[in-house]
């Protein structure tokens, strides 16, 4: 990757009354797009998406509540929150309808408003997230948890970033570790743990949903991702009447941001071939 990993894409930048802050970037008469990022991120993660998906579509990211320049929540972190907080924005806007591409606990929210206000979703992308786990594999994303809420955000980061990235990437890009660690330690100290706590046991209520999420779905994840594995993308799929699943062959869980070319392309040719008849945009 050749550009600066520290960048932020410059859009529009606002926010709701509420206290969600947000941009909206792209034509203004072109189908709405919302980008939705991963637990302690915020929506700068999306710097290397926006342009290649601004070509065709406009483009809606924001940061979560507690995260980024958005104000802390108002309730206890859950999903139905965080669903909220995104129906919310769309009504802000003016928006009836949108696609959603979800990161990891975005990847969960996407599926949760999808469930929650399916009028208003013709398409989802869901990256790297988590769904049904091994008892083992239970545990640990709730011992990570728990070490949170004892040592604060920054108490699991360093172990994080070593899942997230490969070990070369790490070595070629120490700024944009950095800039993570800051986005981490920058979260709502007091709703952080909760958000933590809502990765960890929100997959729950998304297991077999009945009905199932109808609108068209792409899945996917890294192929070396340990913590939202090949494993949970196949049965989110097999979920999901229509939905496909690709595999990111070497990638880890933050694959999108290491190889940005490999989820732009895909996910701009999903969309492209799953626009509604009368496609929605926000002036």
């Amino acid at each position: 990757m050749n550009e600066d990993m520290t960048a932020k894409f410059s859009g529009m930048d606002e926010r709701t009354a509420s206290g969600t802050a947000f941009e909206l970037a792209g034509r203004p008469d072109a189908p709405l797009v919302v980008l939705i990022h991963g637990l302690g991120l915020n929506r700068q993660i999306w710097h290397w998406h926006i342009p290649a998906l601004t070509k065709h579509y406009r483009v809606l990211s924001y940061d979560l509540l507690g995260h980024g320049e958005s104000a802390p929540p108002s309730a206890q972190p859950s999903l139905r929150l965080f669903s909220a907080q995104l129906r919310e924005l769309l009504d802000h806007l003016g928006a009836p309808s949108c696609a959603i591409v979800g990161f990891s606990l975005g990847g969960m929210i996407n599926r949760r408003f999808a469930l929650d206000h399916p009028d208003r979703v013709w398409a989802l992308a869901i990256l790297n997230a988590p769904h049904e786990r091994s008892p083992e594999q239970q545990e640990k994303v709730e011992a990570r948890a728990a070490k949170v809420a004892a040592g604060g955000s920054d108490a699991t980061i360093e172990s994080a970033l070593k899942r997230w990235f490969t070990a070369g990437f790490r070595e070629r890009h120490p700024e944009l570790l950095t800039r993570i660690r800051e986005w981490r330690a920058s979260a709502d100290a007091g709703s952080y743990p909760g958000c933590c706590e809502v990765l960890a046991t929100g997959v729950h209520e998304l297991v077999r949903p009945d009905p199932p999420i109808g609108c068209p779905t792409l899945v996917m994840t890294g192929e070396r991702d340990s913590g939202s594995t090949p494993g949970m993308a196949r049965a989110i799929t097999c979920e999901i009447p229509s939905a496909r699943m690709i595999i990111v062959p070497g990638l880890q869980h933050m694959g999108f941001v290491e190889e940005p070319a490999c989820f732009n392309g895909p996910i701009i040719e999903f969309l492209n071939a799953n626009l509604p008849v009368a496609s929605a945009s926000v002036q």
